[in-house]
């Protein structure tokens, strides 16, 4: 067999190999991806020697001056302009227990395909004259990427217990591409779960937000759930199996309606944090179910609950916190805009979560959309209708009162010089009350109706702060 490969850097990477008598192959995720017809831009080389040394003369031969050479691993990296390409020598590896860092030993090519990930990654293509194009597949990984099946090249239990990560690479996979995990790859996973123990949390996290951002993120959580390794690297979102909650427009359990949820967001965007509000945002339902007899199941205060555990999972997941405030505020108000549905709804309440939301109105609005997940085809389009009410009162409210990135029209330093006063909790309490008043509609959200107001309440504010 073999594959059609027009990389002008590998026709001279080959050329270079050729002229050193070096037996030379593109390997792996280029291979792969090149049978199922996607654009690479990122290569991988193995060569029958030294990988570095090999890098070196590459580069001289390309005139590339900047080389990234890492000896603890025997490879090197040359960056360019479409990617990068890394060398390494041909090598096998064994692992300690209580590490996923390999004791590397230099190896034959077989060897070198064995130890990887799945057999679709196994493959090699030499880049030589003479074999240009050639496919070396010992363990099958073109069959299995046409059968979208994920496989082991070995044992999985000895592959997935030498690098555990594997075991999120391969669920990762099958949500991104959409394969089959094989049957023995797949038993293997739940009992070596345990092992995810060793490996650093930024990894694991790394994998799990690939999970999120692929095109339906349920295949992958789904996966983890039935192989328990959910319960491991993220219980709070285990816990919402078995949670039963009234039967209207959500699933019975709650994880299998969450999962829904995150599929349906999913359809309307790419944000990823918001992706991750929508898992989080029935996550403090476990701690507030409560059944009220004649009612049923209820999860009073779950939004808030649920908000306040944000940081936590962020800071326990190693994920950036300049997303935390976005991920709180839209699992603190993701119920809200429902409340707005009924007519005698007045603007006040409007301004309010317009005045909350902020920026992020069209994100809430959206999460509340993927929440409608029953099967009835009357009850979505029912609670469709209401949410076009709602974002219609919304428009008519902002057009009105310019409520979105809502800024206090009497700034804060303006109100120390009017009222003779120092920086203090005192000016953040005038302040709040010209907020207030606009909220509920007492003066428009303009300068001089604010300003005047402020003239006229800040004396008895001021009073009765200090009696």
């Amino acid at each position: 067999m073999k594959l059609d490969i027009t990389n002008t850097y590998l026709r001279k990477i080959g050329a270079v190999a050729d002229e050193q008598s070096i037996e030379a192959y593109v390997v792996g995720g280029y291979v792969r991806d090149k049978m199922l017809g996607k654009e690479v831009t990122d290569i991988d080389i193995v060569v029958v020697g030294n990988g570095i040394e090999f890098a070196e003369t590459v580069a001289v031969a390309l005139k590339k001056r900047k080389i990234v050479t890492y000896e603890k691993f025997g490879t090197a990296m040359l960056p360019t302009e479409a990617g990068k390409i890394e060398f390494v020598g041909a090598r096998k590896e064994s692992y300690h227990r209580e590490s996923r860092n390999p004791t590397v030993e230099i190896g034959t090519l077989e060897e070198d395909l064995s130890r990887r990930d799945f057999t679709m990654n196994a493959m090699a293509v030499s880049i030589n004259a003479a074999t240009w194009g050639e496919v070396i597949d010992p363990f099958a990984g073109a069959v299995d990427l046409q059968n979208k099946i994920i496989r082991t090249p070995l044992d999985p239990v000895a592959t997935f217990d030498d690098d555990p990560l594997r075991i999120m690479r391969a669920i990762r996979f099958a949500a991104q591409v959409d394969f089959t995990i094989d049957e023995k790859t797949l038993e293997a996973i739940p009992t070596m779960k345990e092992r995810l123990s060793i490996i650093s949390q930024e990894r694991i996290t790394e994998e799990f937000m690939k999970i999120m951002a692929s095109l339906k993120p349920s295949v992958g959580l789904r996966m983890l759930f039935d192989t328990g390794i959910m319960r491991i690297i993220f219980p709070e979102v285990a816990d919402l199996s078995g949670v039963d909650q009234r039967q209207d427009h959500h699933h019975k359990d709650v994880f299998l309606h969450t999962c829904q949820v995150v599929d349906n967001i999913s359809s309307m965007t790419d944000n990823l944090y918001l992706r991750f509000a929508a898992l989080l945002h029935d996550i403090a339902k476990p701690k507030t179910k409560k059944f009220i007899e004649g009612t049923g199941w209820t999860f009073h205060g779950h939004e808030e609950i649920g908000a306040r555990m944000v940081k936590h999972i962020f800071r326990r997941m190693k994920l950036p916190f300049e997303h935390v405030s976005y991920v709180e505020k839209i699992v603190r108000l993701h119920q809200r805009p429902m409340q707005l549905v009924d007519e005698t709804v007045t603007d006040s309440a409007v301004r309010r979560i317009l005045f909350e939301a902020g920026e992020e109105i069209d994100d809430l609005m959206t999460l509340c959309r993927a929440d409608i997940t029953s099967k009835n085809p009357k009850l979505v389009k029912q609670y469709s209708e209401n949410y076009d009410l709602v974002y219609a009162k919304m428009k008519e409210v902002e057009e009105k009162d310019r409520m979105r990135a809502f800024q206090p029209p009497v700034r804060g330093d303006e109100i120390m010089k009017i009222c003779d006063l120092p920086a203090g909790k005192l000016v953040g309490i005038l302040k709040s009350k010209i907020e207030e008043a606009i909220l509920e509609g007492k003066i428009p959200n303009e300068h001089d109706p604010a300003l005047q107001y402020l003239l006229v309440i800040k004396d008895d504010v001021i009073q009765q702060f200090n009696s």
